[in-house]
């Protein structure tokens, strides 16, 4: 073997090999600890929650809104909502009709809601010059807000907030 500068040519090829299969795994679970920390801490599922909640939450804000100008403007509710009676917004297609009709909502409204979240939407009618708008809310954050303490019906629930069956409502 020639010897080049004090290596030779075994050597050489030893000092230039790269990391051995160790080091490699080391890095590989340290990444791998590191993606699952932050994964932890992020929680996609719950980031997706919050996203539902608050859409829902603008729909039936929306709702409660459409329905109380139209009754400020002609002194009765929309027909088709009963004094004494609860409803799924799913099923107020031709109350969601008036109210578009009369301007207090989107023409597409319905269409733009979408039946699954407009079936998570509860609206209480408790008499006939009042509504109550309530939904059930799913993420941590907004079954822990301080106000989800109401149950469907628009009536306060002492110790509501993150246990089940508090709603939050406008009323």
């Amino acid at each position: 073997m020639k010897k080049f500068k004090g290596f030779t040519r075994t050597n050489f090829i030893k000092n230039l090999s790269g990391f051995t299969l160790i080091e490699l795994l080391i890095v590989i679970a340290l990444l791998g600890a590191l993606a699952a920390g932050l994964l932890a801490a992020i929680d996609p599922f719950e980031q997706l929650k919050k996203g539902t909640d608050t859409s829902i939450r603008g729909q039936a804000e929306s709702l409660y809104n459409a329905t109380i100008a139209y009754y400020a403007q002609r002194a009765q509710l929309p027909t088709g909502l009963a004094s004494g009676v609860t409803y799924t917004a799913s099923n107020l297609g031709n109350v969601i009709s008036d109210l578009a009709a009369a301007g207090e909502l989107k023409a597409d409204f319905f269409d733009l809601a979408g039946i699954g979240k407009l079936s998570k939407i509860i609206v209480n009618v408790p008499n006939s010059e009042s509504i109550v708008v309530c939904y059930t809310p799913q993420s941590k954050a907004f079954r822990n807000d301080q106000y989800t303490k109401y149950d469907f019906t628009g009536l306060t629930i002492a110790d509501c907030p993150g246990s089940a069956g508090c709603y939050q409502c406008f009323k």
